[in-house]
C-alpha cells in the first residue's frame, strides 16, 4: 500500500515537472517568436525607406533634368559679386564667417578627405552635411551647389525631386557633373537666410569665364528660386560650367 502511495506521489510529480519543462519549451518558443518578428519589423523599416524612394523616382526615370520641378522662370535673376578668398587656406576646424547667404566664394578648409567633400556624394541631408567651410573648397573647385532650407527639407515631393537631380547627375568620371545638393540652416552663417519666399539658392565660384586666370576677375554667382527647378539648374551649370572656376582640374 505504502509503495503504491509512493508510486502515485512520483507520477504526479513527473507529471507536475513534465507541465513546467512545456510551459518553459512554449515561453522560449514565444520569446524567438517575438524576436524574429522584431528582426523582421527591423528589417522591413530599413527596407521601406529605399524601396519607396525608388518607387517614387520612376516618374523621373524618362524626364529630362530641366523637366524636374518648375519653370526657371519662376526664380530670381542670377547675382553676380567680386569674389575673393582663392587658395586662402584655414586650418580645418577653425570657423570662417560668411557674408553671403549661402557662400559662394571665401576662405576654406583643405585637408584630404575632409575638404573639398567627395564628389561621389551629390545630396546631403542636415545630419550628415559637410561643414561649410568644406563645401565652399567645393566651389573653389568648379561644383554647383544647390542650397535648400528647412521648408524644402520638410517638403517630400520636393526632396524627391532633390534626389531625382541627384540621380541624374550622378557619377565621377564627367566633370561636368560637379553639383552638390546641401542643406542651409539656421544655425548657417549666424542664421542668415535667403531672400523672402525663397527656398533654394544655387552658387557658384566663376573665375571669370573659363581659363581666366586673373584673380581679380573672379565673381561669386547666385540664383535663388522658390523651390526645385531642374530647369534653372540645369541653365547656370550650362552658363557656369565646372571650367569656370578657380581651380577646375582638381575633382
Amino acid at each position: 500500500m505504502a509503495k503504491t502511495a509512493k508510486t502515485d506521489r512520483q507520477a504526479k510529480i513527473d507529471q507536475i515537472r513534465s507541465k513546467q519543462k512545456g510551459a518553459e519549451r512554449r515561453r522560449g518558443m514565444m520569446i524567438v517568436g517575438v524576436c524574429v518578428v522584431i528582426a523582421v519589423l527591423i528589417v522591413g523599416a530599413a527596407a521601406y525607406r529605399p524601396i519607396m524612394q525608388w518607387w517614387e523616382l520612376r516618374q523621373f526615370n524618362d524626364l529630362d533634368l530641366a523637366a524636374i520641378g518648375v519653370p526657371a522662370s519662376e526664380c530670381q535673376d542670377v547675382i553676380e559679386k567680386a569674389a575673393d578668398g582663392n587658395q586662402e587656406h584655414v586650418q580645418t576646424g577653425t570657423p570662417v564667417q560668411y557674408e553671403d547667404a549661402p557662400p559662394a566664394f571665401g576662405a576654406h578648409w583643405n585637408e584630404a578627405g575632409v575638404a573639398p567633400a567627395p564628389m561621389e556624394r551629390k545630396l546631403y541631408s542636415a545630419d550628415d552635411r559637410p561643414e561649410l567651410e568644406s563645401l565652399v573648397h567645393n566651389l573653389e573647385h568648379g561644383y554647383t551647389i544647390l542650397w535648400y532650407d528647412e521648408t524644402i527639407a520638410n517638403d517630400d515631393e520636393a526632396m524627391t525631386e532633390l534626389r531625382a537631380i541627384a540621380d541624374k547627375l550622378a557619377g565621377t568620371s564627367n566633370l561636368r557633373t560637379k553639383y552638390i545638393a546641401a542643406p542651409w540652416t539656421s544655425e548657417d552663417a549666424n542664421g542668415k537666410k535667403f531672400p523672402d519666399d525663397q527656398h533654394i539658392a544655387l552658387s557658384h565660384w566663376s573665375a571669370g569665364g573659363s581659363g581666366t586666370t586673373d584673380a581679380s576677375k573672379q565673381l561669386g554667382v547666385w540664383q535663388y528660386c522658390p523651390t526645385v527647378s531642374g530647369e534653372a539648374l540645369s541653365d547656370f551649370m550650362i552658363k557656369y560650367p565646372y571650367t569656370d572656376s578657380p581651380e577646375p582640374g582638381a575633382a
